[in-house]
């Protein structure tokens, strides 16, 4: 019973496997691309707002759903593009490297602690 060919149930599993690794890359690399790349719905006085590409008339949720940004600049609510967040980016890269620079200052420590017991 060991060599029986696989069922229709047993191929419909090994054919769903292959997507959902793909989800969990895409997911992946979403996350770190939000934390390099962070974004904001602020905006100062000089920019300019770049409408949405997810329609027209959307809700504040829908809204943000698509990961736009809602804006009330008169009765009717629309969708901009977020903003490049410059100063988090900064500070997360700071605290990166800090916490690199760390990491390897303090192995020389840890190495020479586990090699004198």
């Amino acid at each position: 019973s060991g060599f029986a060919p696989p069922t229709q149930h047993d191929l419909e599993k090994s054919e769903v496997a292959p997507s959902k690794l793909n989800m969990k890359l895409k997911d992946v690399y979403e996350s770190l691309s939000s934390f390099f790349r962070p974004v904001t719905c602020r905006h100062k006085g000089g920019q300019t707002l770049i409408p949405c590409h997810v329609g027209e008339g959307l809700n504040a949720t829908e809204c943000l759903e698509n990961k736009c940004c809602p804006s009330k600049t008169s009765h009717e609510l629309k969708c901009y593009m977020p903003f490049k967040d410059n100063m988090q980016q900064t500070f997360r890269l700071l605290l990166l490297v800090a916490g690199g620079f760390l990491i390897v200052g303090c192995l020389p420590f840890c190495c020479c602690a586990c090699l004198q017991r």
